[in-house]
Protein backbone atom coordinates (compact mmCIF):
# COMPACT_ATOMS: atom_id res chain seq x y z
CA UNK A 1 0.00 0.00 0.00
CA UNK A 2 1.79 3.08 -1.15
CA UNK A 3 -1.32 5.40 0.03
CA UNK A 4 -4.08 5.96 2.00
CA UNK A 5 -6.02 8.32 -0.06
CA UNK A 6 -9.53 7.09 -1.15
CA UNK A 7 -8.92 3.93 0.91
CA UNK A 8 -11.88 3.15 3.49
CA UNK A 9 -10.30 2.49 6.83
CA UNK A 10 -12.51 1.37 10.24
CA UNK A 11 -10.48 2.51 12.92
CA UNK A 12 -11.69 1.29 16.56
CA UNK A 13 -10.69 2.54 20.16
CA UNK A 14 -11.14 6.01 17.94
CA UNK A 15 -12.01 8.43 20.66
CA UNK A 16 -8.47 8.64 22.42
CA UNK A 17 -4.76 7.96 21.59
CA UNK A 18 -3.17 6.03 19.41
CA UNK A 19 -6.72 5.42 17.52
CA UNK A 20 -7.53 9.09 17.77
CA UNK A 21 -3.70 10.51 16.10
CA UNK A 22 -4.46 7.45 13.48
CA UNK A 23 -7.72 8.86 12.59
CA UNK A 24 -5.86 12.64 12.54
CA UNK A 25 -3.28 11.33 9.93
CA UNK A 26 -5.21 9.64 8.04
CA UNK A 27 -7.21 12.17 7.42
CA UNK A 28 -4.45 14.38 6.15
CA UNK A 29 -3.33 11.50 3.61
CA UNK A 30 -7.11 11.47 2.25
CA UNK A 31 -8.57 8.32 3.58
CA UNK A 32 -12.17 7.70 4.41
CA UNK A 33 -13.08 7.17 8.20
CA UNK A 34 -14.95 5.00 9.96
CA UNK A 35 -15.01 6.08 13.63
CA UNK A 36 -15.42 3.18 16.11
CA UNK A 37 -15.59 3.61 20.42
CA UNK A 38 -17.62 3.40 23.22
CA UNK A 39 -17.88 7.44 23.66
CA UNK A 40 -19.88 9.05 20.79
CA UNK A 41 -19.40 12.11 21.94
CA UNK A 42 -15.63 11.76 22.22
CA UNK A 43 -15.84 10.25 18.26
CA UNK A 44 -17.98 13.51 17.35
CA UNK A 45 -14.85 15.42 19.04
CA UNK A 46 -12.74 13.38 16.89
CA UNK A 47 -14.49 13.30 13.96
CA UNK A 48 -14.83 17.43 13.85
CA UNK A 49 -11.08 17.97 14.39
CA UNK A 50 -10.20 15.71 11.13
CA UNK A 51 -12.26 18.26 9.14
CA UNK A 52 -13.35 15.91 6.79
CA UNK A 53 -16.23 16.08 5.32
CA UNK A 54 -19.37 14.42 6.53
CA UNK A 55 -19.20 12.27 3.06
CA UNK A 56 -16.12 10.60 3.89
CA UNK A 57 -16.28 9.78 7.53
CA UNK A 58 -18.97 7.80 9.70
CA UNK A 59 -19.10 8.26 13.62
CA UNK A 60 -20.17 4.45 14.40
CA UNK A 61 -20.19 4.32 18.35
CA UNK A 62 -19.28 0.13 19.31
CA UNK A 63 -18.09 -1.97 22.12
CA UNK A 64 -16.26 -4.92 21.57
CA UNK A 65 -17.56 -6.54 24.26
CA UNK A 66 -20.90 -7.02 21.99
CA UNK A 67 -20.21 -8.86 19.69
CA UNK A 68 -23.46 -9.57 18.87
CA UNK A 69 -23.32 -6.09 17.51
CA UNK A 70 -20.68 -6.82 15.00
CA UNK A 71 -22.82 -7.93 12.15
CA UNK A 72 -24.81 -5.14 12.06
CA UNK A 73 -22.02 -2.23 12.56
CA UNK A 74 -20.09 -4.15 9.46
CA UNK A 75 -23.65 -3.89 7.05
CA UNK A 76 -23.90 -0.38 8.33
CA UNK A 77 -20.28 0.25 7.02
CA UNK A 78 -20.70 -1.51 3.33
CA UNK A 79 -24.41 0.23 3.04
CA UNK A 80 -22.08 3.62 3.31
CA UNK A 81 -18.89 3.63 1.82
CA UNK A 82 -19.26 0.12 -0.68
CA UNK A 83 -16.40 -1.59 0.83
CA UNK A 84 -13.62 -1.65 3.79
CA UNK A 85 -10.29 -1.43 2.71
CA UNK A 86 -8.52 -1.60 6.29
CA UNK A 87 -9.35 -2.62 10.02
CA UNK A 88 -7.40 -0.98 12.30
CA UNK A 89 -8.06 -3.12 15.61
CA UNK A 90 -6.80 -0.83 18.59
CA UNK A 91 -9.85 -1.04 21.08
CA UNK A 92 -8.37 -3.01 24.35
CA UNK A 93 -7.88 -2.14 27.83
CA UNK A 94 -4.98 -2.71 30.33
CA UNK A 95 -4.60 -4.01 33.74
CA UNK A 96 -2.52 -3.31 36.92
CA UNK A 97 -3.30 -5.65 39.60
CA UNK A 98 -1.44 -8.51 40.89
CA UNK A 99 -2.30 -12.14 40.10
CA UNK A 100 -2.53 -13.65 43.12
CA UNK A 101 -4.79 -10.84 44.01
CA UNK A 102 -7.16 -10.59 41.01
CA UNK A 103 -10.30 -13.25 40.49
CA UNK A 104 -10.76 -14.71 36.88
CA UNK A 105 -13.62 -12.61 36.42
CA UNK A 106 -11.28 -10.30 36.25
CA UNK A 107 -9.38 -12.02 33.75
CA UNK A 108 -12.22 -13.19 31.71
CA UNK A 109 -13.37 -9.39 30.91
CA UNK A 110 -9.61 -8.09 29.65
CA UNK A 111 -9.47 -11.16 26.95
CA UNK A 112 -12.91 -10.61 25.98
CA UNK A 113 -12.37 -6.84 25.35
CA UNK A 114 -8.45 -7.66 23.47
CA UNK A 115 -8.80 -10.73 22.42
CA UNK A 116 -12.23 -12.48 21.60
CA UNK A 117 -13.96 -8.99 20.74
CA UNK A 118 -10.76 -7.97 18.08
CA UNK A 119 -11.01 -11.84 16.73
CA UNK A 120 -15.26 -11.43 16.69
CA UNK A 121 -14.88 -8.43 14.74
CA UNK A 122 -11.84 -9.39 12.60
CA UNK A 123 -14.20 -12.58 11.70
CA UNK A 124 -16.91 -10.85 10.87
CA UNK A 125 -14.94 -8.37 8.51
CA UNK A 126 -13.25 -10.85 6.78
CA UNK A 127 -15.64 -12.36 4.22
CA UNK A 128 -15.72 -9.08 2.52
CA UNK A 129 -11.75 -9.01 2.40
CA UNK A 130 -11.82 -12.02 1.25
CA UNK A 131 -14.85 -11.42 -1.59
CA UNK A 132 -12.73 -7.71 -2.50
CA UNK A 133 -9.76 -10.29 -2.59
CA UNK A 134 -7.87 -7.34 -0.72
CA UNK A 135 -7.88 -5.82 2.72
CA UNK A 136 -5.62 -5.35 5.28
CA UNK A 137 -5.77 -5.68 9.56
CA UNK A 138 -3.80 -3.62 11.71
CA UNK A 139 -3.63 -4.88 15.09
CA UNK A 140 -2.79 -2.73 18.05
CA UNK A 141 -0.30 -5.84 20.39
CA UNK A 142 2.17 -4.34 22.67
CA UNK A 143 5.42 -5.19 23.68
CA UNK A 144 4.19 -6.86 26.68
CA UNK A 145 2.78 -9.34 23.23
CA UNK A 146 5.98 -10.45 23.49
CA UNK A 147 7.01 -10.12 27.68
CA UNK A 148 5.33 -10.92 30.77
CA UNK A 149 5.80 -8.34 33.44
CA UNK A 150 4.17 -7.93 36.50
CA UNK A 151 0.78 -6.71 37.49
CA UNK A 152 -0.04 -6.98 33.50
CA UNK A 153 -0.32 -10.97 33.61
CA UNK A 154 -3.77 -10.89 31.63
CA UNK A 155 -3.30 -7.94 29.45
CA UNK A 156 0.36 -9.39 28.34
CA UNK A 157 -1.48 -13.20 27.75
CA UNK A 158 -4.20 -11.38 25.57
CA UNK A 159 -1.65 -9.28 23.78
CA UNK A 160 0.02 -12.84 23.25
CA UNK A 161 -3.09 -14.65 22.03
CA UNK A 162 -3.29 -11.81 18.88
CA UNK A 163 0.21 -12.64 17.54
CA UNK A 164 -1.01 -16.44 17.38
CA UNK A 165 -4.18 -15.38 15.62
CA UNK A 166 -3.43 -12.92 13.34
CA UNK A 167 -0.16 -15.03 12.19
CA UNK A 168 -2.37 -18.06 11.46
CA UNK A 169 -4.68 -15.84 9.53
CA UNK A 170 -2.25 -14.31 7.78
CA UNK A 171 -1.11 -17.57 6.66
CA UNK A 172 -4.39 -18.41 6.10
CA UNK A 173 -5.92 -15.69 3.76
CA UNK A 174 -2.35 -14.27 1.81
CA UNK A 175 -4.17 -15.33 -1.46
CA UNK A 176 -6.88 -13.67 -0.79
CA UNK A 177 -4.13 -10.88 -0.51
CA UNK A 178 -4.99 -9.90 2.89
CA UNK A 179 -2.16 -8.36 4.69
CA UNK A 180 -1.93 -8.30 8.57
CA UNK A 181 0.52 -5.69 10.08
CA UNK A 182 1.07 -6.23 13.85
CA UNK A 183 2.13 -3.45 16.31
CA UNK A 184 3.90 -3.10 18.79
CA UNK A 185 3.88 0.27 20.76
CA UNK A 186 6.05 0.32 23.87
CA UNK A 187 5.54 3.83 26.74
CA UNK A 188 3.34 5.88 24.43
CA UNK A 189 1.81 9.06 26.16
CA UNK A 190 -1.88 8.10 26.20
CA UNK A 191 -4.46 7.25 28.78
CA UNK A 192 -3.92 3.37 28.71
CA UNK A 193 -2.95 3.24 32.48
CA UNK A 194 -5.89 5.89 33.58
CA UNK A 195 -8.60 3.53 32.31
CA UNK A 196 -6.71 0.01 33.04
CA UNK A 197 -8.73 -1.98 35.62
CA UNK A 198 -7.54 -2.93 38.60
CA UNK A 199 -8.34 -6.65 40.63
CA UNK A 200 -11.39 -5.34 41.34
CA UNK A 201 -12.62 -4.49 37.94
CA UNK A 202 -12.50 -1.11 38.79
CA UNK A 203 -10.86 2.14 37.06
CA UNK A 204 -6.93 2.14 37.92
CA UNK A 205 -7.57 5.67 37.36
CA UNK A 206 -3.50 6.48 37.56
CA UNK A 207 -0.86 7.83 35.08
CA UNK A 208 2.28 5.87 34.96
CA UNK A 209 5.32 7.22 35.23
CA UNK A 210 6.88 5.64 32.10
CA UNK A 211 3.30 6.31 30.25
CA UNK A 212 3.94 10.00 31.21
CA UNK A 213 7.42 10.41 29.72
CA UNK A 214 6.25 8.04 26.27
CA UNK A 215 6.26 8.86 22.88
CA UNK A 216 3.48 11.04 21.68
CA UNK A 217 0.78 9.40 20.21
CA UNK A 218 1.03 11.69 16.56
CA UNK A 219 4.39 10.40 16.27
CA UNK A 220 3.42 6.66 17.35
CA UNK A 221 0.59 7.31 14.40
CA UNK A 222 3.54 7.88 11.89
CA UNK A 223 5.38 5.04 12.46
CA UNK A 224 2.49 2.70 12.09
CA UNK A 225 1.26 4.35 8.41
CA UNK A 226 4.98 4.25 7.73
CA UNK A 227 5.39 0.35 8.28
CA UNK A 228 1.91 -0.21 6.77
CA UNK A 229 3.15 1.36 3.22
CA UNK A 230 5.89 -0.92 4.00
CA UNK A 231 4.13 -3.95 3.95
CA UNK A 232 5.95 -4.50 7.47
CA UNK A 233 4.18 -7.78 9.04
CA UNK A 234 5.03 -6.28 12.93
CA UNK A 235 6.51 -3.34 13.83
CA UNK A 236 7.56 -2.29 17.28
CA UNK A 237 7.45 1.53 18.40
CA UNK A 238 9.19 3.21 21.55
CA UNK A 239 11.72 3.91 23.10
CA UNK A 240 14.63 1.29 24.76
CA UNK A 241 11.71 -0.54 26.24
CA UNK A 242 11.58 -2.31 22.78
CA UNK A 243 14.96 -3.62 23.24
CA UNK A 244 13.13 -5.94 25.25
CA UNK A 245 11.46 -8.15 22.67
CA UNK A 246 15.54 -8.79 21.65
CA UNK A 247 16.10 -9.89 24.92
CA UNK A 248 13.69 -12.23 25.27
CA UNK A 249 15.28 -13.44 22.31
CA UNK A 250 18.50 -13.53 22.47
CA UNK A 251 18.94 -12.90 26.19
CA UNK A 252 15.68 -14.58 28.11
CA UNK A 253 17.43 -15.09 31.45
CA UNK A 254 18.76 -11.87 31.62
CA UNK A 255 15.67 -10.29 30.74
CA UNK A 256 13.59 -11.88 33.25
CA UNK A 257 16.18 -10.60 36.12
CA UNK A 258 15.84 -6.77 35.05
CA UNK A 259 12.15 -7.30 34.53
CA UNK A 260 11.92 -8.24 38.26
CA UNK A 261 14.48 -5.74 39.31
CA UNK A 262 12.78 -3.07 37.16
CA UNK A 263 9.84 -3.92 38.91
CA UNK A 264 10.46 -3.27 42.39
CA UNK A 265 11.44 0.34 40.99
CA UNK A 266 8.56 1.18 39.42
CA UNK A 267 5.50 -0.81 40.09
CA UNK A 268 4.16 1.62 42.25
CA UNK A 269 5.09 4.47 40.61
Amino acid sequence: MNTFANKVVWITGASSGIGEALAYALAQEGARLILSARRKTELDRVAQQTQLPAADILILPLDVEQSDTFDKATQTVIQTFGRIDVLILNAGISQRSFIKDTPLAVDRRIMEINYFGIVGLAKTVLPTFVKQQSGQFIVTSSVVGYIGTPMRSSYAASKHALHGFFDSLRAEHWKDKIKVTIVCPGYIKTAISLHAIDEKGEQYNKMDTNQEKGMQPAVCARHILKAVKKNKEEVYIGGKEIFGIYMKRFFPLLLSRVIRNYNIKTVNS
